[in-house]
């Protein structure tokens, strides 16, 4: 693989994109979508897509999938686990994105298999229109129930990394970190939580966000946890998340951020 001199980059990562979104009725589903006779659509053939990513890993490449619909994320597991039955077991750190729907069947799998559960958790929310008025009605109450699915991955002992998905949404992790362990927005926070069996502790949303992202990343022994030794890449925060009401983390400021060690961005005083 190509090692670009820059530390900051590595080309050692391909994506695919192996569904739509369930939004517009084209994530690859198990079942077909309420009052519709078709079940999405998986954008390549699962023997083809098997060789694919087996070869892209015996390459050396770390793969990333793009998988929103049950049978996207399934065909996707089925991929990694042939690949590892045909180049043996390695440090790859394959991860699925997204997983908008996953099978109570396969949730297991990702610790098996060691294949990273790389969620937007912003999402997981019914204040998202897009989960409210384009998600819900086309998949019906019972499959509703395992949209984005982060406590039973969590619970199961996957990994999980966390992430944005920016420009689509916003870069800010506290607004995500305060859907994670609610399931529900900053303005509707006194209702129940939507789909509670899939609510993590702060610990775990915000490990997500640091220790998941570094170890996804091939950064643990650099960035991601406070130890000596490591980069100081890090933010100074206005409040303690983990001591804070879990209503109030959404409200969670940066004073300071570091990176190297050197500041690179300061608060303007109010």
């Amino acid at each position: 693989l190509y090692q670009p001199r820059s530390s900051r980059i590595r080309m050692n990562s391909t994506k695919i994109f192996i569904d739509g979104v369930i939004e517009g009725k084209t994530a690859a589903l198990l079942e077909p979508y309420v009052n519709e006779t078709h079940s999405g659509l998986a954008y390549q053939d699962p023997e083809i897509y098997q060789a694919m990513i087996a070869a892209f890993e015996e390459k050396g490449f770390q793969v990333h999938v793009h998988a929103c619909g049950d049978l996207g994320v399934r065909m996707t597991l089925d991929a990694y686990a042939y690949a590892r039955e045909k180049n043996g077991i390695g440090d790859h750190r394959h991860h699925i994105v997204h997983m908008q729907l996953v099978d109570p069947k396969d949730i297991g799998r990702f610790a098996e298999l060691d294949v990273i559960a790389n969620f937007q958790p912003l999402w997981a929310t019914l204040e998202d229109t897009y989960i409210s008025e384009l998600t819900v009605p086309v998949l019906g109450p019972e499959r509703s129930e395992w949209v984005y699915p982060l406590g039973a991955v969590a619970k199961t002992g996957g990994t999980i990394a966390h992430g944005s998905d920016w420009p689509v949404t916003t870069l800010n992790p506290f607004h995500a970190i305060q859907v994670a362990v609610t399931r529900r927005g900053p303005d509707t926070l006194d209702r129940e939580p939507w789909a509670p069996h899939h609510l993590v502790s702060v610990y775990d949303a915000v490990a997500g966000y640091t220790r998941g992202g570094a170890y996804l990343q091939f950064g643990e022994n650099d960035y991601g946890t406070l130890e000596v030794g490591k980069k100081a890449n890090l933010m100074v925060l206005d409040r303690d998340p983990f001591t804070i009401p879990v209503t109030n983390i959404h409200q969670t400021k940066v004073m300071r951020t570091l990176w190297n060690g050197q500041v690179v961005y300061e608060a303007p005083d109010e």
